[in-house]
């Protein structure tokens, strides 16, 4: 069941990303309104670190837990202070949490600033405890753009014999239809290189270990899709 929820949840954001493209994806965890700032955020309202620290590589710790502690005086001097404070720490604790997923950090994005639909959707079937809605609308979409390529073949096949230009614009809707579902069809597969990938992640943030490149894994993913 995990490894289904996985895939489904991979082809979501590869799916949806499509529709920001050629554009760099825009990151989740960066804005006001992701799980980073929010749990950071209760972390200073409760004066307890703890539930942040996940969010960072544990060679990070330290750094994240002194900064924390210098946060929590200076907020307290003044509201200038504190609000001064809060978003240093915020922009922080954010550069070192996309560190660690071997990502660039491009600042902190202000509450409202809109993400990718997948990801979006994944946090929705988190929230509430229930992933058919996020299912409905990645087997939506993928079936969408399957019938919309086929659709483009089987139009263009009509007049393909009837001039070499008729038959090339039939051969270019073949091959992007044969791209489509032979790229959605490799991901579902789980190759290799992703599953070492999520090893990579996982360890870097257990151990500090930033030994490899998630943004190159990404590309490629992405490429091998749209």
């Amino acid at each position: 069941m995990k490894a289904v929820l996985f895939k489904t949840l991979l082809v979501v954001m590869l799916t949806f990303a499509s529709l920001a493209l050629p554009r760099t994806a825009a990151a989740h965890c960066d804005t006001m309104d992701g799980p980073v700032v929010k749990a950071a955020q209760a972390a200073l309202r409760t004066g307890d670190v703890t539930p942040i620290l996940k969010w960072v590589p544990k060679a990070d710790e330290a750094q994240i837990r002194a900064l924390f502690e210098r946060t929590v005086k200076v907020r307290a001097l003044s509201p200038e202070a504190r609000e001064l404070a809060d978003n240093y720490f915020f922009e922080t604790l954010v550069r070192v949490h996309r560190a660690g997923e071997g990502e660039p950090y491009t600042g902190l994005k202000p509450s409202g600033t809109e993400v990718e639909p997948g990801i979006a959707l994944a946090d929705k079937s988190l929230d509430t405890g229930s992933v058919d809605s996020l299912i409905n609308e990645v087997t939506s979409e993928v079936a969408k753009g399957i019938r919309q390529r086929f659709t483009r073949v089987q139009e263009a096949n009509k007049q393909a014999n009837d001039s070499v230009e008729a038959g090339r614009r039939y051969v270019a809707t073949y091959v992007e239809f044969i791209h489509y579902v032979e790229n959605i069809h490799q991901v579902l597969s789980g190759p290799a290189s992703h599953a070492q990938h999520e090893a990579q992640v996982g360890n870097r943030f257990r151990t500090g270990n930033t030994n490899n490149s998630r943004g190159a894994h990404r590309n490629c993913l992405v490429g091998r899709i749209y």
